[in-house]
């Protein structure tokens, strides 16, 4: 039952944050879920991939950003036509389907979590039956090794992983964006690592910090 999954998630944010972020963050997750028709809410470690022989040592927990945070994101960065949309660290898929109901009908997640695809690909074949436009790829690929696709021009990060992968991301960028020059739009919920992004030329646009742990910067490469 969703009731359980809401309470362990409630619980996890409570002893982790506080429990005044726990309650406001639920009950986003409650009307943001319900509103979306997706399953998207917890937290997972990722043992089980470490079980299975796969090195999370550079990879953060899985964990969605919150409805709150995403919104207000989504309210500071429109779509435009022909924008290609993509969630490096996609997760289960909750940027991926609240961008599509924003207007991005073309969307890319990639995850190194075949089980985390999967759930994503689930939610977002959910979010095509109301959008039938939508056009989407989960790719299950370590970001580090993943080409950014010459068209990608939005980019979304909730802190996906650590500086050695970032790096490697920010360099990925930088070269799609030398060999395909045009303007790049990074959303980076939790930006640890913004400086990466500054020292190679992009302007922070936007930046929101709400309860302490909800951040998020907008950044912009110019064309």
């Amino acid at each position: 039952m969703k009731i359980f999954t809401y309470l362990q998630y409630f619980f996890y944010l409570g002893f982790n944050w506080n429990f005044r972020i726990a309650f406001t963050i639920i009950v986003q997750e409650i009307k943001g879920e319900k509103k979306y028709s997706i399953n998207t809410t917890g937290a997972d470690e990722l043992k089980n991939l470490s079980k299975k022989g796969i090195d999370i040592s550079h990879a953060t927990m899985y964990m969605p950003i919150s409805y709150l945070l995403m919104e207000e994101i989504f309210t500071q960065v429109q779509s435009k036509p022909g924008t290609h949309f993509l969630d490096i660290g996609c997760g289960k898929g909750r940027a991926m389907c609240v961008a599509a109901h924003h207007g991005y009908n073309h969307i890319t997640g990639v995850d190194f979590s075949k089980q985390l695809c999967d759930d994503a690909v689930a939610n977002l074949n959910t979010t095509k039956q109301k959008i039938p436009s939508l056009r989407y790829e989960v790719i299950t690929k370590d970001a580090m090794n993943f080409e950014i696709p010459a068209d990608v021009d939005c980019i979304f990060l909730f802190n996906p992983f650590d500086v050695v992968i970032m790096s490697a991301v920010v360099f990925n960028i930088m070269e799609s964006a030398k060999e395909y020059p045009r303007e790049i739009i990074v959303a980076y919920a939790n930006p640890l690592y913004e400086q990466l992004f500054l020292e190679e030329g992009f302007i922070e646009i936007f930046h929101t910090k709400e309860m302490k742990y909800l951040e998020a910067a907008i950044l912009k490469l110019p064309l």
